[in-house]
């Protein structure tokens, strides 16, 4: 190796390891910072967001320009781009963190024993997260204030072609901690987009104690094969909805639009359309031409191409699409057992719908379907922190280990145990 390459490669490290000694000591001091402290922080970074708008769009702007120019897809385009109200919204996003309940320091359960040792179980921050995303720059600030309000260090690595928006929204980040007294090492990101410094986090286990993907298949699978460090996965959206045969005509048309169309780049877009048997010749033209009308391309079974012809034909392949664009995968099915068992073997356990009026239907389908969200007679399109209540999310994790579908603050605490004592001794 040439010393040139070598020498990159230590200051590298070099870097990679003074990020993790600053978030580590800034970890203790946000352990112990006042609730009052984080929500000042919080909205100290909500008004310097508002009020640096232009420097954010600026920036973005010439991230967006570098996009086009490489050729990235309309849907990684829409997830890069911060338009005004994706810039207002990100401030709303951070004030509605800081209003949450403060998740540290709950008393999550206590009892006494018969020998007088009382035990109780505290909720406490987990430490220092490594956020690692892609093309959305709006994570930044949804993973800085989730992270800062529930006492946790960040280690920020947004994609690539986000870098100057999201260097612009911790420049507002960092200011709401300076403002507040806290260390602005407590929401820090790897300056450079070598990707190298993702395989360093990875390892970094002294310094790191979650790792937190949030990305393409791609991404997410480098990150769980290399990681020295636990991960929440947040893994691609192979999300379905189900129209079963019980279902409202008008309810299900609103409902499945909406799901596939109001935002194909998002994780929570349905991506696969199953149709109970019952309707092929009844609701599911209605269904076809709804989105067809809105441009989404179809690509179906046999029935529905031939209740569709001008419908491309669906392949194996397409089962397993998170297609992120406006088209829709569509089959038909036998009923409620053939779309549990379809979602059950093809979906990636994030969110999943049934439309139905038929209770009991409902009741075994969220029941039965693995996945970390299942709705009932909703849009998928809800699978979102920010709509849970939570202000905002880090992610959709699922995986099965501690956190399971949206991970908000709460989801970023672990707990000890805390047991008092008056003198006892074991036998």
């Amino acid at each position: 190796m040439p010393a040139e390459a070598a020498l990159k490669e230590e200051d590298l490290q070099s870097t990679m390891t003074a990020l993790g000694a600053a978030a580590r000591a800034a970890a203790a001091a946000l352990a112990l910072a006042d609730p009052e402290v984080k929500i000042r922080a919080l909205m100290a970074a909500a008004r310097a967001i508002r009020d640096n708008a232009e420097k954010i769009a600026a920036a973005n702007a010439k991230d967006m320009a570098a996009a086009r120019a490489k050729g990235l897809t309309p849907a990684l385009l829409d997830r890069l781009e911060l338009t005004p109200e994706r810039i207002e919204a990100m401030a709303k996003g951070v004030e509605e963190v800081a209003g949450l309940p403060d998740p540290v320091g709950r008393v999550l359960a206590e009892w006494d024993r018969p020998n007088g040792l009382k035990i109780a179980r505290v909720s406490v921050p987990l430490g220092v997260i490594g956020i690692i995303y892609e093309s959305r720059p709006n994570v930044t600030a949804d993973a800085g204030a989730l992270c800062l309000k529930s006492g946790n260090a960040a280690i920020l690595r947004g994609g690539s072609e986000s870098f100057h928006s999201s260097g612009a929204i911790l420049d507002c980040l960092q200011a709401g901690l300076k403002e507040a007294g806290l260390p602005e090492a407590a929401i820090q990101r790897i300056p450079t987009t070598d990707r190298a410094a993702v395989g360093i986090l990875l390892t970094m286990s002294d310094s790191v104690d979650v790792i937190v993907p949030r990305g393409g298949r791609g991404l997410i699978e480098r990150i769980q094969r290399e990681s020295r460090i636990p991960v929440f996965s947040h893994l691609d959206g192979m999300v379905h909805t189900y129209v079963h045969t019980a279902a409202d005509p008008e309810k299900a048309v609103k409902i499945v639009v909406n799901a596939k169309m109001r935002r194909t780049g998002i994780c929570g877009a349905t991506e696969t359309l199953l149709v109970d048997a019952a309707l092929a010749e009844t609701l599911l033209a209605d269904l076809l031409k709804a989105l067809s009308e809105a441009d989404c391309a179809i690509r179906g079974d046999e029935i529905v191409r031939r209740v569709m012809p001008q419908a491309e034909a669906a392949t194996p392949a397409d089962w397993d699409t998170e297609y992120l664009a406006p088209i829709i995968a569509v089959k038909v099915v036998s009923g409620l057992d053939e779309a549990i068992a379809h979602i059950n073997r093809h979906g990636s356990h994030h969110t999943e719908a049934i439309v139905t009026e038929d209770a009991a239907a409902a009741a075994r389908f969220m029941n039965e379907v693995d996945a970390g969200i299942v709705m009932h007679n909703a849009s998928t399109q809800f699978a979102d922190g920010g709509e849970f209540g939570m202000g905002a999310e880090i992610g959709i994790s699922t995986g099965k280990m501690h956190a399971r579908g949206p991970v908000g603050a709460e989801q970023l605490t672990s707990y000890k145990y805390k047991v008092q004592g008056q003198g006892q001794t074991r036998p």
